[in-house]
């Protein structure tokens, strides 16, 4: 499933326009993302948790070349599944 789809679904669902489910669903993916960037955890229940961890610096390699290289350290999002989600696609 697309975003479009994923739109259309809510508007369906929902019965909400097409339009007016677009600015919900950005509205909502905007908010969880302001929220993992000043550093908080989004917990929806039944759903999931969306949650920032930080990845330490590493060594890597150039796959083409074979050329170690430093990997930064860097901040990465973090997605755990609730026990709905978990159940409903088991």
């Amino acid at each position: 499933m697309n975003k479009g789809e994923l739109i259309d679904s809510i508007a369906k669902h929902a019965d909400l326009t097409k339009a007016d489910a677009g600015k919900a669903l950005e509205a909502t993916l905007n908010t969880v993302q302001k929220s993992l960037k000043g550093g908080d955890k989004v917990s929806i229940p039944g759903f999931g948790t969306f949650s920032v961890s930080k990845r330490a610096a590493r060594k890597g390699r150039n796959p083409q070349t074979g050329e170690e290289i430093q990997i930064k350290a860097r901040n990465v999002a973090k997605f755990k599944a609730g026990k709905g989600l978990s159940e409903a696609v088991n």
